[in-house]
């Protein structure tokens, strides 16, 4: 009996050894010190999209976290602003219906006129083609001032600016998360504001 419990807890022991490290790949270091490797998890790559070191192959993504990052910020507020029951004042649509006709979260696809959706879907295509790209070849990554407005930008020294990029980044990986949770918590009818 004495012998079997000296065994389990030898194995026991094992378990909180210090285990091997395994040799990580050059491609996967390549990106060690980008913006956005933060503990714990440091360089996150589960798929392996950039396991080849490809540095095209990661600004595309990064670009494509930081888009989705802030359309998800505008997401998540205007979510809960609709949630919370607040709407613009007037008509959407010349049949009558009004901003405050229209419900809160994926009910209001179906309320919203089709000319509305198509405005809304044209406004953001516009969006997308004309306005939303780096033209000049930004400072980094995302840039899309192109020469245009700064909001004092270029006042800030690199390690502010280096901080901020990183806040929007991880704000952007939040919201993302967030939104999701949003509509996740819709689809399940649990109700986002207290008491309702």
């Amino acid at each position: 009996m004495k012998t079997a419990i000296l065994a389990t807890l030898i194995a026991s022991a094992a378990a909180f050894a210090p285990a091997k490290q395994t040799a990580r790949s050059t491609a996967v270091n390549a990106f060690e010190d980008e913006l956005g490797v933060q503990p714990p998890l440091g360089f996150f790559d589960p798929l392996g999209l950039v396991a080849d070191g490809n540095e095209s192959n990661f600004d595309r993504l990064r670009f494509v976290e930081i888009k989705h990052g802030r359309v998800a910020m505008l997401a998540v507020v205007g979510y809960l602003i609709t949630e919370a029951g607040v709407r613009l004042p007037g008509l959407i649509s010349f049949d009558g219906t009004k901003f405050a006709d229209v419900p809160s979260g994926f009910s209001a696809i179906g309320a919203v006129p089709g000319a509305g959706l198509l405005q809304l879907f044209s406004f953001i295509g516009f969006l997308e083609i004309f306005v939303m790209k780096d033209i000049t070849g930004g400072e980094f990554i995302g840039d899309f001032r192109n020469g245009f407005i700064d909001y004092g930008w270029d006042t800030f020294d690199d390690e502010t600016k280096l901080s901020k990029r990183a806040i929007e980044l991880n704000q952007g990986r939040a919201a993302m998360m967030g939104i999701l949770a949003l509509m996740v918590h819709e689809k399940l009818g649990v109700s986002l504001i207290p008491g309702q």
